[in-house]
C-alpha cells in the first residue's frame, strides 16, 4: 500500500518529503521569488512613464516632471528585485543542501537494511549514480530551478496585465509569439522525448555501472594486451550512452529553433503592425509611446519562457532521479522480528528449505534438507550451479527461503535479530574483499574493539607472518596505495585472519582456496584448523583434497541434494561424488605432467 501510495505522488511532492523541516525555506524562497519577479516587471513600467513624461514636454525637456522619481523607482525596484531573489535563492540552496543529504542518508539507511544478496545482483557504479549523481541532480532542481518555475508561473500573470493594460492590440501581438514558442516548448520535454528522457538516464546509469567494471579488469586488459573493445559491455554502453545523447540532440533540434525564433520574433509582429496602425489612431503620439513600451518589454517575455525552458528540463530529470532513487526504497528490506530470539547452540539445520531467484522459472534449491552439529564440518560439493553457494547464503540471510526454514540452534534465521545473526557467522569468500586501508584495519573490520596484539595473534594463527615480514609497514602497510598489492592467496590468507578475529561459532568456507596457488594453499589448509577448532563449519570447495576430512559430504545438483555420507562411504557408493574424484585426481595427475614436461 506504501508504495502504490508513492507511486501516485508526483516527482516534486516525493521530494518535497526528504525537505524534512527545511520545506518551510523551500516555500519562502519560492514566495520570495513570485516576489521578485513581480518587482522585476516595475522598471519597465517606470521606463513607460519616463518616456510619457518626455514625450509630454518635447521639444523643452527640461520641463518634463518626475523624471528622476521614475529613474529612481526603476533603480530601486531593479535593485530590489536582485535583493529578494538572493534572499530567495539562500533559503532555497539552504533546503538543498539539507535535502540531498536526506536523500542520500535515506537512500544509504535503507540500503545497509537490505539483505546482502541485493547487493549480488546490483552493480557498485550504478547504485553510486542514483544515491550520489541523482542526488545532486535534485539539488540543483531546488536550489535554482523550483524558485525560477514558480516565478516563471507568476511572471505570465504579470505579463498578460501589462501586455493588455496599455495597448491590446499590440498586447495580442506579443501574445501570439510567446504561443507558438510555448507550443514549440511543451514538444520538447512532451509526448516520446519523455520517454527518450528516461532511455538517456537509464544508459548514464549503465555507463556508470560498466566503466567501474571495466576500471577494476584493467589488469586483465594490459595482461592480454586487449583494448576497450575486448570489453564488450562497456564498448556496448558507450555505443547506448551515444545513441540516446544523440538522438535528444536530434528530436531536440526542431522543437528547439522553432522556440527560440518564435520566443525573439516580438518585432516581427510589433513593427509591421505599428506602421499600419499608427495612421489611423486619434493619437498618433500617445501610440508611439505604447509601441516603445511593447518593444522594451517583448524581450522580458522572451526571457521568461526561457526561464519555464530550463524549469521544464531540469523538473523532468528530478522527476527520473526521485523515481530511481524510489526504485531502491521500494527494495524490501531485512525484516527484523518483532520478539527476536537467542539461538540455543551453533547448531546449523536446512528443513525442507526451497529458494527461487527473482526472475528464475527453476527453483535453486529444491526442498533440500541436512543438519550439521557444532564442532561438526559439513562439506558441499557438485557441479557449479548447483546450489552449493545459494545454500549458504541462506544462513545469514543474504536471501530469505521461500518455503521451509533454516534454522541455528533450533530457532529460524528470520526470527534471530541480524546483529546477533552476524554475530553468529563468519564468512570467507571466495572473492574476499580488502579495503583500501592498512591490514591491520582490514583484519580488525571483523571485531572493531580488538586490540593489536589480538590482531596480531589472528595474523599469526591464519599463517600471515610472511605476509607482514615482505611489507614495508607490515600490519600498518596500506593496501593500494604506493604500489603496495598482495596476490589472491595472501589476500584469503588475510580473509581468514579477518574471520578467526570474529570468532564466530559459525564458520562459512566458500572456494577459499580459489585464487591460492600450491604455497599459499597449504598455509590456508594449516590456517583452518585454527579458524574452525570447536566450531560449526560448512565448507564448499571444487578442489576435492580440502574436504575430504569432513564430518559429511552433501553432493548437490540441481538445487538437491543428491548424495551424502563421508569421503570413503562415497567413493565406494560409486555415484557423482565417486566421479567427481576420480576427474580430480586425472587432472591433478594431468597437470603434474605438464609441469614435468615444462
Amino acid at each position: 500500500m506504501e508504495q502504490e501510495k508513492k507511486k501516485k505522488q508526483s516527482s516534486f511532492s516525493r521530494l518535497l518529503e526528504f525537505t524534512g523541516n527545511y520545506k518551510t525555506l523551500t516555500i519562502l524562497g519560492c514566495v520570495l521569488s513570485c516576489i521578485s519577479t513581480i518587482m522585476s516587471f516595475a522598471p519597465y513600467v517606470c521606463i513607460y512613464f519616463i518616456i510619457k513624461s518626455m514625450f509630454a514636454a518635447w521639444p523643452d525637456l527640461s520641463s518634463a516632471v518626475l523624471i528622476d522619481t521614475y529613474g529612481w523607482c526603476a533603480m530601486g525596484f531593479a535593485a530590489g528585485s536582485i535583493l529578494v531573489y538572493f534572499c530567495g535563492l539562500l533559503c532555497t540552496h539552504l533546503a538543498a543542501f539539507r535535502t540531498a543529504k536526506n536523500m542520500k542518508r535515506t537512500a544509504m539507511r535503507h540500503v545497509v537494511g537490505l539483505p546482502m544478496g541485493y547487493f549480488s545482483r546490483q552493480d557498485s557504479g550504478r547504485l553510486r549514480k542514483i544515491i550520489d549523481d541523482n542526488a545532486s541532480l535534485t539539488e540543483t532542481l531546488l536550489a535554482h530551478q523550483i524558485p525560477d518555475a514558480v516565478g516563471a508561473i507568476v511572471a505570465p500573470i504579470v505579463i498578460l496585465i501589462l501586455l493588455f493594460v496599455f495597448d491590446w492590440r499590440l498586447g495580442i501581438l506579443c501574445l501570439v509569439p510567446l504561443i507558438i514558442g510555448a507550443v514549440f516548448q511543451f514538444g520538447m520535454y512532451g509526448g516520446k522525448n519523455a520517454d527518450a528522457m528516461k532511455k538517456y538516464m537509464d544508459s548514464l546509469e549503465d555507463i556508470n555501472a560498466q566503466a567501474v567494471e571495466y576500471v577494476r579488469g584493467i589488469p586483465v586488459v594490459k595482461v592480454f594486451q586487449q583494448t576497450v573493445y575486448s570489453f564488450k559491455n562497456f564498448y556496448a554502453s558507450i555505443m547506448n550512452y551515444k545513441k540516446f545523447a544523440s538522438d535528444c540532440a536530434v528530436n531536440s533540434r526542431i522543437p528547439m529553433v522553432g522556440f527560440t525564433v518564435s520566443s525573439n520574433a516580438a518585432f516581427a509582429f510589433l513593427i509591421p503592425a505599428a506602421i499600419l496602425l499608427i495612421g489611423t489612431v486619434a493619437d498618433p503620439r500617445n501610440f508611439l509611446l505604447d509601441f516603445l513600451f511593447y518593444i522594451l518589454f517583448a524581450p522580458a517575455c522572451s526571457s521568461m519562457l526561457m526561464r519555464m525552458l530550463y524549469a521544464a528540463n531540469t523538473l523532468m530529470k528530478a522527476g527520473q532521479a526521485v523515481d530511481r532513487l524510489d526504485k531502491i526504497l521500494n527494495e524490501k528490506a531485512l525484516v527484523e522480528p518483532q520478539h527476536p530470539k537467542k539461538p540455543q547452540d551453533a547448531t546449523v539445520s536446512f528443513e525442507n528449505v526451497t529458494f527461487t531467484y527473482a526472475g528464475a522459472t527453476e527453483p535453486a534449491l529444491n526442498n533440500m534438507s541436512f543438519s550439521v552439529q557444532r564442532g561438526k564440518t559439513l562439506a558441499l560439493v557438485g557441479p557449479s550451479g548447483g546450489g552449493k553457494t545459494t545454500a549458504a547464503s541462506l544462513i545469514p540471510r543474504f536471501f530469505d527461503a521461500d518455503n521451509g526454514s533454516v534454522k541455528i540452534g533450533g530457532v529460524d534465521v528470520r526470527e534471530i535479530a541480524s546483529e546477533d545473526l552476524m554475530r553468529q557467522v563468519a564468512f570467507v569468500f571466495q572473492d574476499s574483499r580488502l579495503f583500501k586501508d592498512s591490514i591491520l584495519e582490514n583484519i580488525r573490520a571483523a571485531k572493531p574493539g580488538a586490540t593489536r596484539e589480538e590482531v596480531l595473534a589472528a595474523v599469526h594463527a591464519a599463517r600471515c607472518d610472511d605476509i607482514l615480514e615482505k611489507l614495508p609497514n607490515g600490519l600498518d602497510t596500506v593496501i593500494g596505495a604506493d604500489g603496495v598489492y598482495v596476490s589472491g592467496g595472501e589476500q584469503q590468507r588475510i580473509a581468514l585472519a579477518r574471520a578467526i578475529l570474529k570468532d564466530a561459532p559459525i564458520v562459512v568456507l566458500d572456494e577459499a582456496t580459489a585464487f591460492a596457488d600450491a604455497e599459499n594453499e597449504a598455509a590456508i589448509q594449516k590456517a583452518f584448523s585454527a579458524l574452525i577448532k570447536s566450531k560449526t563449519v560448512i565448507m564448499i570447495a571444487h578442489r576435492l583434497t580440502t574436504i575430504k576430512n569432513a564430518d559429511e559430504i552433501l553432493v548437490i545438483d540441481e538445487g538437491k541434494v543428491k548424495e551424502r555420507g563421508n569421503h570413503d562411504t562415497l567413493l565406494k557408493a560409486d555415484g557423482l561424488y565417486s566421479q567427481m574424484w576420480k576427474d580430480y585426481q586425472a587432472s591433478i595427475v594431468w597437470k603434474v605432467r605438464k609441469e614435468a614436461v615444462k
